[in-house]
């Protein structure tokens, strides 16, 4: 397992820096309890939304659907509402996240574990983990109204 980690770690390094501009988008998919769907990569730690970066020729929502897909096995069936465009200053000047709502969704039933995922799950937005990345507890934050931080992921 540690050796899987330090490759997926190597290999998102390496994206990161042959790249000027990263746009990279992030979902909010929620159940019918209003669980959050959360993701532990293998590269980085703490809990974050499921998503990633937008390739070339992919528009933003094509990358979020296969993002979503590839780590989660959620299957967007409704067009995302985009709530807001942050700016990642931890990477860089101009690194940017789009953060969507995902709000009809449906469970793919062949599926096969991304290696970058190390878990995928739900969970009740009132008993969230504690290791959440520092742009999921902001946007969490927004959304339940108790602060508004617009300019930074």
């Amino acid at each position: 397992m540690k050796r899987q980690s330090l490759i997926s770690r190597g290999m998102h390094r390496a994206m990161l820096l042959r790249r000027s501009l990263t746009i990279g988008v992030r979902g909010l998919v929620e159940d019918s309890d209003g669980g959050i769907l959360l993701v532990r990569h293998t590269y980085v730690k703490g809990w974050h939304f499921p998503g990633g970066g937008v390739e070339p020729k992919e528009t933003a929502e094509e990358a979020l659907r296969r993002e979503v897909e590839e780590e989660t096995a959620v299957q967007l069936v409704a067009p995302p509402e985009l709530m807001g465009v942050y700016l990642n200053r931890r990477l860089g000047a101009r690194d940017h996240v789009l953060f969507f709502r995902c709000p009809q969704w449906q469970q793919v039933k062949a599926f096969k574990a991304s290696m970058e995922i190390a878990e995928a799950r739900f969970f009740p937005s009132d008993a969230l983990p504690d290791d959440l990345s520092r742009g999921t507890r902001r946007r969490i934050a927004e959304i339940d109204g108790v602060m508004d931080i617009s300019s930074d992921w």
